[in-house]
């Protein structure tokens, strides 16, 4: 016998939005653990905001179950050969949601809201003891790119990025 599986939901959302923020503190609890401290890059919610970024909340029965967003990074153009850059942030999935699809849906839900805003290259940092994350990132095409951001000196970075116009 089959049962129905629950619809998973991605919602734009505000940055602020208190089930974003809830699964930002979830997120930065997990990052004490495997780290030892949560992620000190700066953000500033605005950046997520439309004309700036995206936030997308991820919802199984109405029960927010992960999120990630990104935002432009201007400032890293001249480095990824002039394209227009994006950063990934806040990328989470639920332990109990984890092994469902959530973080490629999501990821792929970005790459298109960023593709259809005119971003050409995503990038971001995720970090060695994120061995899923990085999984994620290279089955979706992502490849190493030179550390930068707030953890370039950290031996624990790792940093992909991604052409965004080819599939």
């Amino acid at each position: 016998m089959e049962f129905d599986r629950p619809a998973l939901v991605l919602t734009d959302a505000p940055f602020v939005d208190e089930r974003v923020q809830r699964l930002v503190d979830e997120v930065q609890s997990h990052y004490v653990v495997i780290y030892g401290t949560p992620d000190e890059s700066p953000v500033d919610p605005t950046e997520f905001t439309p004309p700036h970024g995206r936030f997308v909340l991820a919802l199984l029965d109405d029960e927010p179950v992960g999120m990630g967003g990104w935002r432009w990074r201007r400032d890293l153009a001249e480095r990824f050969e002039g394209a227009p850059v994006a950063e990934i942030k806040r990328m989470f999935v639920t332990p109990v949601a984890r092994g469902r699809g959530v973080a490629r849906r999501v990821l792929a839900h970005l790459e298109d809201s960023a593709r259809s805003e005119g971003v050409e290259r995503f990038v971001l940092e995720t970090g060695t003891m994120q061995p899923d994350a990085m999984a994620l990132y290279e089955a979706s095409g992502y490849g190493p790119v030179v550390p930068f951001g707030h953890y370039a000196h950290s031996p624990f970075v790792r940093c992909y990025g991604k052409h965004l116009l080819t599939r």
